[in-house]
Parts: C-alpha cells; sequence; structure tokens
C-alpha cells in the first residue's frame, strides 16, 4: 500500500512538474530571458530529464526533495540546495545520474547542512 501511495504520490508530482517546465521551456523559446539562465540547445529534453530527476528524488528514500533545486542545460543536471546527511547528497547524486539522458551531474551546490 505505502509503495502505491508513493508511485502515484511521485506520478502527481511529476505530472505537475512537467507541466509547470513545459511552461518555461515554452517561454524560453519565445525569447523571454532575463539574460540570467543558461539556453538549452534542447529545452524540451531538458525538461523532460529535470522532470524524471525531480521525480527520483522525491521518491529517493532518505533525501528530502523539497530542499534540491533542479536545473538541467544539455543533459547536465544541476543540484542546488542542502541535505541532513552527506550520505543523502550522494544518494541524491546517483538518483540523478539514473535518469536516462542526463549526461553529467554538477552536484557542488548541493551540500549537507552544518
Amino acid at each position: 500500500m505505502r509503495t502505491r501511495i508513493r508511485s502515484l504520490t511521485a506520478l502527481a508530482l511529476a505530472t505537475a512538474l512537467l507541466s509547470t517546465a513545459a511552461s518555461t521551456s515554452i517561454a524560453q523559446t519565445k525569447g523571454a530571458d532575463d539574460g540570467t539562465k543558461a539556453k538549452s540547445d534542447q529545452p524540451l529534453s531538458d525538461t523532460w530529464i529535470t522532470t524524471k530527476v525531480k521525480s527520483e528524488l522525491a521518491t529517493t528514500d532518505g533525501v528530502k526533495s523539497m530542499d534540491i533545486s533542479v536545473t538541467t542545460v544539455d543533459g547536465v543536471v544541476t543540484l542546488k540546495g542542502t541535505q541532513v546527511t552527506d550520505a543523502a547528497v550522494r544518494k541524491a547524486v546517483i538518483a540523478a545520474e539514473m535518469v536516462d539522458g542526463v549526461k553529467k551531474v554538477d552536484a557542488t551546490g548541493l551540500t549537507e547542512k552544518q
């Protein structure tokens, strides 16, 4: 039962994230950019990767996914935020690396809370 609830929660989260990310991607292709974000050559693929990574983080035991920001540019995933333990940081990186389409994970901005 717990696994089913977790799967449904992850599905709902992924759907919401994909919807939000798709609108952001559409805005980027229409030129809505303040100049502070890196441009992607594959915004829809990057949106999908970001959504999948967020979904994986949400279902990874010991990882507080709400404390992690995920961005993807050309298949390179950047994780930023804090986690309670170094083990949670490592789990988050491993979860992100396992997603199809991820070329590299930059977790220099993901640290253990001090």
